[in-house]
């Protein structure tokens, strides 16, 4: 992905020792194609949470500012109460002492609660389409591999290459291949 890529002004030693370890991930790159499959849902989420945000910021201020002026002195410096609340952090450094602020407080934080829970199941969605993928691909590869019912030494690299690269353990290939090799005994 592009945002893995180093920026020009960054070394290239600083960069393989830092963030090119992570970029050589298999399931880094698995996770951020799930995000990037799902971006639509994703960002929908992302807009909720920001407009949850700005609505509670804006209610803890009305609620809040009049009992304490300085905790809450505006609507933009109340954000931080309301991200800290929406993300669950609860710092308490700041915390409503009105009914009202606390009622607010309390929906800001299952608000936060559901939208993570949202981005937490958009993101789990995504990663299990891509590995859906990856095991159907994985498993077309072995399927054209057994269809002359030998696997030269180049198709049995290829497949060990793709094994590895999509992270399935030996066991899992060699039970997938078993399977294979199985339903098309049964299917001749």
């Amino acid at each position: 992905p592009f945002f893995f890529h180093p920026h020009p002004s960054i070394p290239d030693p600083l960069w393989s020792r830092g963030l090119g370890d992570v970029y050589k991930r298999q399931a880094l790159e698995d996770l951020v194609s799930a995000i990037h499959s799902e971006r639509q849902a994703f960002v929908a989420a992302l807009y909720l949470m920001v407009v949850a945000l700005f609505l509670s910021s804006s209610l803890i201020y009305v609620a809040e500012h009049d009992a304490q002026p300085d905790a809450f002195p505006s609507i933009p410096q109340t954000m931080w109460w309301s991200i800290v609340t929406l993300t669950t952090v609860g710092y308490g450094d700041v915390s409503p002492i009105t009914a009202e602020g606390k009622l607010i407080g309390a929906l800001t934080a299952i608000m936060g609660v559901c939208t993570v829970a949202l981005l937490t199941g958009i993101v789990g969605a995504g990663f299990s389409k891509q590995m859906s993928k990856q095991y159907a691909e994985f498993e077309h590869k072995l399927r054209e591999a057994l269809d002359d019912g030998i696997i030269s030494s180049e198709e049995a690299e290829e497949i060990e290459e793709l094994r590895e690269r999509m992270g399935l353990s030996k066991t899992q290939a060699e039970e997938l291949a078993h399977h294979l090799i199985e339903s098309k005994r049964v299917g001749t």
